[in-house]
């Protein structure tokens, strides 16, 4: 996308003070999802980024198989410890 793209996309907001925080409203069209994103700066520019919030199982459900045998056994591991319970 071209500098001239991005120019007739953007939209001029208003900067105010929040405490000590400078702070701007964000448009609708702009508006990201969830509670939280990553602020960071490039060059001159301010980039707000949304996070992608995943659950456990989603996340879980991504990883390949792990085909590693676990410690003990005869993997030749340490072997299991005798727990009184």
């Amino acid at each position: 996308m071209s500098v001239e793209q991005k120019r007739a996309r953007a939209h001029e907001v208003r900067l105010f003070k929040n405490g000590r925080n400078q702070a701007v409203l964000i448009p609708v069209e702009f508006q990201l999802p969830g509670v939280t994103a990553l602020m960071h700066r490039e060059g001159t520019r301010l980039v707000i980024e949304a996070v992608h919030e995943t659950d456990l199982l989603a996340l879980l459900a991504t990883l390949e198989p792990n085909s590693e045998a676990l410690a003990g056994g005869d993997s030749g591991g340490l072997p299991a410890w005798d727990v009184a319970l």
